[in-house]
């Protein structure tokens, strides 16, 4: 039997939801219509409808845009969440570069202003 690789990867269909389901749930459970949330998120009702039923996933932008709209990050309506240890070690990583970068922000300032 020849060995073949397939044209696509199947779409997994054991109870996860697509992007535009995430994206009706999380602006329903705030009480926000399309029309509502196209207002706040720069865009049409036309586009959130579109996202909620036809796209498999909308242009980066517009995940950024309905995501601080709905003032949740990207990843909720993406359906893509780490682990709360990973989201942990994430925030723990962050915190100590913003600890660690402004003291590197201002040595190189003061080289610049010759101080």
């Amino acid at each position: 039997m020849p060995f073949t690789i397939a044209d696509a990867m199947p779409r997994k269909t054991y109870g996860e939801t697509t992007f535009g389901e995430r994206l009706q749930s999380i602006h329903k459970a705030r009480g926000l219509t399309q029309v509502q949330l196209a207002e706040v998120a720069g865009t049409t009702q036309r586009a959130i409808s579109y996202y909620e039923t036809e796209a498999r996933l909308p242009p980066a932008p517009a995940v950024i845009a309905v995501g601080r709209a709905l003032k949740v990050s990207t990843d909720e309506p993406l359906g893509v969440a780490l682990p709360e240890r990973d989201q942990k070690a994430v925030i723990r990583l962050i915190n100590s570069l913003v600890a660690v970068c402004p003291l590197r922000r201002n040595d190189a300032q003061g080289e610049r202003n010759g101080q």
